[in-house]
């Protein structure tokens, strides 16, 4: 490690990866914007799936200011971050063939939609399965991944491949196996974690881009503001009244 402090070097790190995202993934966002604004236009519904501490980002598309009211939360109970107890049977859910399917077939997913799977390792069951299922339905699927874990480990699924094989897009977050920015000597683990950061930033500019886009074809983008600014509840009772037939988190 530099002589910089620990915060410094951590806060280094991500802005190193945030710019390589920036720079190496900007075909990659554009077309997976590009693919929700698509989906948007023709009626298609949106959706997010994340497991484990990947779900995080899953769960910051949805129901949020700036960000895109058609996008849905696909939860798989026992699974969406440290829901469940113990924390160690999110975990080993992930690794089971088969909940995916059972998932996918109680949900209001159908062809035409759009599913952003979000997993860093994109190695467990669940993951690769709920993107070769819904593509299977009909549904265009954007991975958010590390790529560099298809390489470096090995595949938990029955057919040795991972999440950015069964995807229509792939967003590589870049971050190294293991998922840990800094070291040292006196530490025996790496730590400092930066998947969240990326990812979500990711998400993110996937969003920018179909607000974007929709707003270039002259369709007024389903954009949520802010409920704590004047006039951002009435906005958006206004927009989810308006999509609420293709709107899930809403009764």
């Amino acid at each position: 490690m530099s002589d910089r402090k620990p915060a410094g070097q951590f806060i280094d790190a991500a802005i190193d990866l945030l710019r390589r995202v920036r720079d190496e993934e900007a075909d990659a966002i554009e077309a997976a914007g590009t693919l929700l604004a698509d989906t948007v236009q023709n009626g298609g519904r949106l959706f997010a799936f994340g497991a484990g501490h990947s779900s995080l980002a899953a769960q910051d598309a949805v129901y949020r200011a700036g960000g895109l009211a058609l996008m849905n939360l696909l939860a798989v109970p026992g699974v969406v971050g440290v829901d469940v107890m113990p924390a160690t049977l999110g975990s080993a859910l992930e690794r089971v063939g088969g909940l995916a399917g059972v998932v996918l077939g109680s949900s209001p997913l159908r062809e035409g939609d759009a599913l952003v799977v979000v997993s860093l390792s994109g190695r467990n069951a669940l993951p690769v399965e709920m993107a070769l299922n819904a593509r299977a339905l009909g549904v265009r699927v954007i991975g958010v991944t590390s790529v560099a874990y298809a390489t470096e480990t090995t595949s938990r699924h029955s057919s040795g491949t991972f999440l950015k094989d069964h995807c229509d897009i792939v967003l590589d977050s870049k971050i190294a196996v293991g998922d840990a920015e800094l070291t040292l000597d006196t530490v025996p683990a790496p730590f400092a974690p930066a998947s969240t950061v990326v990812t979500s930033a990711l998400i993110q500019a996937v969003t920018a881009t179909a607000a974007t886009v929709l707003a270039d074809r002259g369709i007024e983008p389903p954009l949520l503001r802010s409920g704590n600014v004047d006039g951002g509840p009435e906005w958006n009772e206004r927009v989810l009244d308006e999509y609420r037939d293709r709107i899930f988190y809403r009764r």
